[in-house]
């Protein structure tokens, strides 16, 4: 293993947690990007790791024995045309992580449009209670472990495994390096519209994965997402175990305190007690109990192990409250995640109003693939807020469905006024973005809270 890495790219999530498993392997690691700031940039140096703001090729002085590179860099990326010049020895980042990490371990990989980062922190937890130790990498923040990603005690390691290309050199999706054994396909819907041209080029890629999966491996498959079934009648060597279905894996209506009863084939296996809300975090709960009892950990002590779960940073994450007012965070983006944040939020919130904020920022949704979608997935909602700065097409065409209850905004401190003049004791104000959004979290609790004074 080479003995130091430069790592480009590496305040991505991905690329973040994989500086710090190969810190925790003992390897020197620096690493460069575009934007080096907290909190990635403050958790990377407190593991030792030098970083440069940029990428000049002046960083090929570092002579690293190995340059890493993310799916971030592109070609006429400076630094990358000095590698290339200069010959020197380069791999993507999962591959590297393939080849010395993943190697002779029991991968268990979470794959699917929506749900891979709460499953896999799930799954984690449950072999981490389980006293299994596994190494894990995911990309958010699981409130249990309080980092995203280690190198691990045992030979488990599960992976958030996603279907986003690899590298400007490989076009594969990443999750074809993994060596997965154990594999959970969560879901399936178009999505990453810059690299994708249809829903049937992801199943490829999808049908690319499930064609290397070991016969002696398990898939863990969402019953009811017709797009994986079709996935697999291109071929499927390995056993299926599905959840969501009366015939497989089956989550009981929840009581008022969000718990259910978990069923396999009809029969009751135990109940989870937890906080987490939504049917999404239900049938996530299943997938994860299903994958940890094919590495041997029983259903009744991976229920057990839910109900200490804490779930993800930025998924349904109390931010603050304010005059009454409970803001929260959560990094839905796709209309589907955002249909379900809002299922979620309204479990818990019962009658209350719920103001839903957007900030379309994926690439997906910057191109307006699924403006159409936006006014259904938000109809949840009590009151609407969309910022629509940089959209190439109209928020308001695409909210008209909703009426008078939504509205877009073009500056970020008048969507924050909006907001705050309307709000009200009781309210929950549910904030959406896969970015920071312009700190909106803590813009609205101010607004809100000033209002009290005036």
């Amino acid at each position: 293993m080479a003995a130091h890495l430069h790592i480009l790219g590496i305040c991505g999530t991905f690329m973040g947690g994989l500086a710090a498993i190969a810190r925790q392997a003992g390897l020197r690691v620096t690493g460069c990007d575009a934007n080096v700031y907290p909190p990635m940039s403050s958790q990377l140096a407190a593991l030792g790791i030098e970083l440069t703001e940029g990428y000049g090729a002046g960083q090929l002085a570092l002579a690293p024995d190995l340059w890493v590179i993310g799916n971030v860099v592109t070609r006429g990326n400076p630094l990358m045309e000095a590698i290339l010049d200069s010959g020197r020895r380069y791999v993507s980042g999962p591959q590297w992580l393939a080849e010395h990490v993943l190697a002779g371990r029991h991968v268990l990989a979470v794959a699917g449009t929506h749900g891979k980062t709460g499953t896999a922190a799930m799954l984690a937890w449950i072999l981490e209670h389980a006293g299994r130790k596994p190494g894990f990498l995911i990309g958010g923040l699981p409130a249990n472990f309080g980092v995203s990603a280690r190198l691990g005690e045992s030979d488990l390691f599960v992976i958030e495994a996603d279907e986003y290309d690899t590298a400007f050199f490989d076009k594969r999706s990443k999750f074809v390096h993994y060596g997965a054994k154990t594999t959970v396909l969560n879901n399936l819907e178009f999505d990453h519209a810059d690299i994708f041209d249809d829903l049937a080029a992801i199943e490829r890629q999808f049908h690319n994965f499930v064609r290397i999966l070991p016969s002696s491996g398990l898939i863990v498959l969402n019953g009811k997402d017709e797009d994986l079934e079709r996935v697999l009648t291109q071929g499927c060597w390995t056993p299926v175990e599905r959840f969501g279905t009366e015939s497989g894996w089956q989550a009981g209506a929840p009581d008022a305190d969000q718990g259910f009863e978990v069923r396999l084939q009809g029969r009751t296996l135990g109940r989870v007690r937890w906080t987490q809300a939504g049917e999404h975090n239900r049938l996530n709960a299943l997938a994860a109990i299903a994958a940890a009892r094919h590495v041997g950990v029983e259903p009744a002590a991976a229920i057990e192990a839910l109900a200490s779960y804490q779930g993800v940073r930025r998924r349904l994450e109390l931010r603050g409250t304010a005059r009454g007012v409970s803001i929260y965070d959560d990094f839905a983006h796709h209309p589907t995640a955002i249909a379900a944040a809002l299922e979620g939020l309204r479990s818990m919130a019962g009658t209350a109003r719920i103001l839903a904020v957007l900030e379309p920022r994926s690439n997906t949704m910057k191109l307006g693939v699924m403006k159409d979608r936006l006014a259904a997935s938000l109809a949840g909602a009590d009151r609407v807020y969309v910022y629509a700065a940089g959209l190439g097409w109209d928020a308001g065409t695409a909210l008209k469905p909703l009426g008078e209850r939504a509205r877009s905004f073009e500056q970020l401190d008048a969507l924050v006024a909006a907001i705050a003049a309307e709000a009200r004791p009781g309210d929950h104000v549910l904030v959406m973005s896969n970015g920071a959004f312009g700190g909106v979290h803590g813009k609205l609790l101010a607004a809100i809270g000033s209002q009290a004074a005036a």
